[in-house]
């Protein structure tokens, strides 16, 4: 099969998320550099893929991704309660996704699962694992893109660093 077959059977299992007024609200909160929808649909997408080479139920694993940080924050938030926001929201979007849509156990279990073993659910299926990894694979992509500038910065101010105290000890 190949991408745009893949991505149209994924759009198939998931087209009441995407078109939902409350999931689409998540693409007004940044998240990682993008928005949180986009965050959502890049793990629930790669997700997919995943479970689908391992044989695992592809239209759960592509509900609860999409599903799996379906919880708001505001920019009015304080430090402390997007701290907070870590190790709470799973729990909170599976309350979000239960009240706007049926979801299995298997799919609650990977929503809150997700930030296992920060969020102290374990996973108990397959595809929670794949949801589990994949996020944190996505979110670190993420958060590497958004701040590579200020990496290559910080590497030039090293060598520069580097470069004065070399040319003291001459």
């Amino acid at each position: 099969m190949n991408k745009m077959n893949n991505y149209e059977k994924f759009c198939s299992l998931v087209e009441d998320i995407l078109s939902n007024e409350h999931f689409n609200k998540l693409d007004l909160i940044e998240h990682h550099g993008t928005t949180r929808k986009e965050h959502c649909i890049k793990v629930a997408y790669n997700s997919f893929l995943v479970g689908k080479k391992l044989r695992l139920d592809t239209k759960e694993i592509a509900r609860a991704g999409l599903l799996h940080d379906f919880f708001m924050s505001y920019e009015n938030f304080s430090g402390k309660e997007r701290f907070l926001s870590f190790f709470t929201h799973p729990k909170y979007a599976a309350i979000n996704a239960k009240r706007e849509f049926t979801l299995s156990d298997k799919e609650i279990n990977i929503i809150e699962a997700h930030m296992f073993p920060v969020y102290p659910c374990l996973p108990k299926y397959a595809e929670s694992w794949v949801i589990c990894i994949v996020d944190k694979v996505v979110a670190a992509k993420e958060f590497i893109d958004s701040y590579s500038y200020i990496l290559k910065h910080a590497v030039n101010y090293l060598y520069i660093f580097l470069l004065i105290n070399l040319i003291r000890t001459i």
